[in-house]
Parts: structure tokens; sequence; C-alpha cells
């Protein structure tokens, strides 16, 4: 078993460290040419979607979906996560302050992979059986590819990613809350994991109108909330501000001469990390967010493909560079990293101790507290993706089986050491990108299309908004 687990380790590593690097950036950098730099041509009307439909307790979701703004708080809720403060923390750690400015890169470049899948989950977009909308790569992925390749491959993603996320995944999430909740609290891990798994049994039961209900609140207050924290820990260090942003430029491309004694890494590895961690954590080009972007009620698929980009946007350039700041303007991350070395540092707990040094015992407690927003709204949208699927492949009757699996894992995760977990949830993410990708790649010329189509829409738009 031990061999077994080691060479899965390898898979895992050689994905994330080299091949999907390659396919993910090279995937954003083909949509950004065809679709002419879609991230900036078209971000300020997605923005402009997402910001005047912002409602706390916006229209009841049902049978015909959710709206835009609600649809993005789902998929925002699953990209902004555990991963968004151990994300930018990990990339520190292994890669330098350089790492965070090929996050930004990655990020820009994804922009453009992220606004091709919701825009195909749009247009592919279903209803099962009892009416109600529906969607993912697994339809449009079939639509690609015909026949029997076409439904392996559809099965291999949907397998992929209920493991991926609706099991390990959420396992992995919970276990986070419960380890900040005892450091912060010292509440001990099955107090947590049973009040975590009644909350979630609670929201899975409700559907999508329960979900929609629940990430359009938390979504937006969990992200003031943590930017606050993080700019008003910034603004203590405010005399490191500067440093720190240098440090992340010069750092990008001369590792070796950041922080002066602070022992440098190579510059492949500062992109390396850079780039896997980010797109691990925007989550551009997996499959796991083109499933909300399926259930929001809009006119044109590609409406929809723009207001996907702000969710990116607000995942990496708000989220991830907020912890990349705080961790770098506090006292200790250099002394740290210096004594560990490139690699070694904790990555949770260079984040905590970022806090913690500035703040004291409140900045256990504020991580605490904002660890339970990104991981349990994390956990729902993860949930209702793994749900999807399930009802793809085997129908409805397995949801209830399904979502007992779930309730059971998100319990169990609060109680016990998952770094197996962890790595089996990298693996099957992993996995899940090459089907997703295969089939967004595919639609390339339906993308463009629609994208076109999209263009001629904004124009009538405009004139009708200048005749009014």
């Amino acid at each position: 078993m031990d061999a077994v687990y080691q060479a899965l380790l390898s898979i895992k590593d050689f994905l994330w460290d080299y091949l999907l690097i390659f396919l993910l950036c090279g995937t954003g950098i083909y949509f950004t040419v065809r679709l002419r730099f879609v991230q900036l041509r078209k971000f300020k009307e997605g923005a402009r979607t997402v910001f005047g439909g912002f409602r706390l307790k916006g229209a009841a979701a049902g049978k015909e979906g959710m709206s835009p703004f609600q649809s993005l708080a789902t998929a925002v809720a699953a990209q902004v996560g555990t991963g968004n403060i151990a994300g930018a923390a990990s990339a520190i750690a292994a890669g330098g302050p350089g790492a965070i400015f090929w996050m930004w890169i990655s990020a820009f470049f994804g922009m453009a992979t992220i606004y091709s899948e919701a825009s195909l989950a749009q247009k592919y977009k279903a209803r099962d059986e009892d009416g109600e909308v529906t969607g993912g790569p697994v339809y449009y992925i079939k639509a690609a590819f015909q026949g029997k390749f076409g439904t392996f491959l559809a099965g291999f993603f949907a397998v992929s990613l209920i493991l991926a996320l609706g099991f390990m995944g959420n396992m992995v999430q919970s276990n986070s809350i419960g380890n900040a909740f005892e450091t912060a609290f010292h509440l001990p891990g099955w107090a947590v994991g049973l009040g975590l798994a009644i909350a979630a049994a609670f929201v899975f039961v409700g559907g999508v109108k329960r979900l929609a209900s629940v990430t359009e609140k938390i979504v937006p207050i969990m992200a003031i909330l943590y930017v606050a924290g993080s700019l008003l820990v910034i603004g203590l260090n405010y005399t490191h501000i500067w440093p720190a942003v240098s440090s992340i430029f010069v750092g990008a491309f001369q590792p070796q001469a950041v922080g002066g004694a602070i022992v440098g890494v190579a510059l492949k590895t500062a992109i390396q990390k850079g780039v896997a961690r980010g797109l691990f954590s925007n989550e551009a080009g997996m499959g796991s967010t083109p499933h909300a972007h399926a259930l929001a009620k809009v006119e044109h698929p590609c409406d929809q493909g723009a207001v996907a980009m702000v969710g990116l946007f607000i995942d990496t350039f708000v989220v991830l560079t907020m912890t990349a700041l705080v961790i770098l303007t506090s006292n200790s991350w250099a002394a740290q990293y210096l004594a560990d070395g490139p690699g070694k540092t904790d990555a949770a707990a260079l984040a905590q101790s970022a806090f913690q040094d500035t703040l004291g015992d409140a900045g256990l407690w504020f991580i605490a507290v904002c660890m339970l927003f990104f991981a349990f709204s994390t956990i729902v949208s993860w949930y209702t993706f793994g749900k999807i699927n399930v009802q793809k492949l085997f129908g409805k009757r397995a949801l209830f089986i399904y979502s007992v699996l779930a309730v059971v894992f998100v319990f169990a995760g609060a109680l016990v050491k998952v770094d197996f977990v962890w790595n089996m949830s990298d693996l099957f993410n992993g996995l899940m990108v090459i089907p997703n990708l295969v089939g967004v790649l595919a639609l390339s010329g339906v993308v463009c299309r629609l994208d076109k189509e999209h263009d001629l829409l904004k124009k009538t738009r405009k004139k009708q908004r200048t005749t009014d």
C-alpha cells in the first residue's frame, strides 16, 4: 500500500508541477489571443452585471436557476476556500515573494479560460427529469465528442470531481476549520465536526434555492471581513508595504536578490510554484465553477462568461493578494523563511503567525472565523457540484446516499489528520482538468462564435441605453 501511495504522489506531483502548468497556461494564452484579450474588453461589463445586481437577499432561485450574482457567489464560494489563506502562503514558502507575481500572470490568462468555460456551460445547460436547470462540463464534453469517447471522457471527469470535491475536498475543508477552531478557541474536533455536519445537512436538503440564499449572503460578508482585517494588518505594518511590493516584483525575476540575507530560490521554482498555486486556487480550467455558472438566468451565454472573470479577479487579485501582503509586511515571515529554508516553511503557520504577530490572539480568532466562512462556503458549493455529477451518472435515486456520505465526510474531516486525503484531493483535482480542457478546446470555435454574437448584442444594448 505504501508503494501504491508513493506512486500516486508521484503522479500528483507530475500533474501539478509540470503537465498542468503548461496545459492550463497554454489554454489561457490560446483563448486570450483568439478572444482578443477578452479579460480586458469585457471585464467592465462583467463588473457592472455583478455589482449592479448585488443583493444580500436577491430573487429566489428555483427551477429556472439563479441570478447572475447568485451563480457568481456560488462559484466564488468554491474558489475562495482555505487555499486563499494557505495557497498564497505555500507559494511564498516554496517560491519566495516572486511567486505572487506569477500567480497574477496565471490568473490573468486564466480569466480567458474561465470566460470560455462559463459561456459553454450556459450554451449547453439542460433540464433534468424534474425540469430544473442543470449543467457543467459533462454536458459540453458530450456535446464536443459524440459516442463512446464522449461518454467515457464525461464519466471520467464526473467521477474525478465527485471524489476530489464532494468527498475528499470537503473533508479537508472541515479539517481546516477544526484545526483553526482548536487553536483559537480550544474546541474539540468532534464538536466542530458535529456543528459543521448539521449546518451542511441543513443547506444540502434545501436544494438550489437554499444554496443560492446562503452563498449570496456568505460570500460578500466573508470577502469584506477578510479584506478589512487584512488591510488593518497591512496598515499597522505600513513601513513594510513598499519592501513587500518590491520583493514581489524583484523576486519574480531575481529571486536570489530578495531580502538580502534570505536564502533565494531558483527562478524556475518561483514561476512553477506561483503558477501552480494560482491555478489551483482560482480553479480556471478545472471544470468546477462552470456548474454554478450554468445555473444563471442570463440573456446570452457570454453574459455569464464576463461575470465569471470577475469571480476569478476577486479570488486572486483581491483575496490572495491580501494574504500575500499580510505575510510579506509581517515581522516574522523573513525570519521564519530564513530559519526553515525555501520549501520547508509550514504554509498554514506562516499565514497564522502573520496575523498573530500584529493582532495577538485576536489574529488567531480572526483567522478561525475567516476559515469558517471560507471553508464552509466551499463545502456547500463543492457538494452541489458533486450532486450535479452524481445525478448525471446515477440518477436522482443516488442523491440521498451521496448526501449522507458527504455529511459523514464533513464530520470525519474535523477529527482526523488528512494528509492522505489532501494529496488524493489534489490528484483528482488534477485529473479533472484534462477531460475538461479537452472539451473546452474542442469547442473553441463555438466559444468564438458566441463571443462575436455577444459583441453584436452589446452594440444593440448600447444603442438602447442611448435611446432611453
